[in-house]
């Protein structure tokens, strides 16, 4: 089952006198996390904040919440990771949250052959690497066209068509 809330960034400290936080976006982009009106501190939903203005500020997101009216109460705030909720989320077609891929079979196209899991997903600029372990071993697996043909995030199901080398050249 997918999780409803999933971890967006850390407020990792204040912006100014007048309660404004800094938040370290563990998004693809600062400007992903400007779009939504509420976040959470709690990984159930806890702790709702009701968001007045966010900014992308360099690689971090300056964020004004509303009861946080000053530094102190910013400051109470500090280290606290923040959630979104995923029906807020608007992904564009065919883009998943890397929390969703984590854990997810990797299959071969072919013959169904079973890959590994993912187990952590890198960003190269050009496209997504994910990163899929088997038998202590970690294979790096590039996100493009060519390669991934089915994702169902739902089911943990991940199929691919392997190019030649990517498992040690196996046929």
């Amino acid at each position: 089952m997918l999780k409803q809330y999933l971890e967006a960034g850390k407020i990792v400290g204040t912006h100014g006198v007048r309660g404004e936080m800094r938040v370290q976006p563990w998004c693809d982009s600062p400007q992903f996390l400007t779009a939504f009106k509420r976040l959470f501190t709690d990984k159930n939903g806890g702790g709702a904040l009701e968001v007045l203005q966010s900014r992308a500020h360099g690689n971090i997101v300056l964020l004004r919440v509303k009861g946080v009216d000053d530094i102190a109460a910013a400051e109470t705030l500090r280290g606290k990771v923040v959630y979104i909720a995923r029906e807020d989320a608007d992904l564009p077609q065919g883009a998943h949250f890397v929390q969703d891929l984590m854990g997810c079979k990797v299959f071969e196209e072919d013959d169904g052959r079973e890959y590994g899991v993912i187990s952590d997903v890198s960003q190269t600029g050009a496209n997504d690497v994910w990163h899929i372990s088997r038998d202590g071993r970690e294979y790096l697996i590039p996100v493009i066209p060519d390669v991934v043909r089915t994702v169902d995030v739902e089911a943990g199901k991940v199929v691919i068509h392997a190019l030649k080398g990517l498992f040690d050249d196996e046929d």
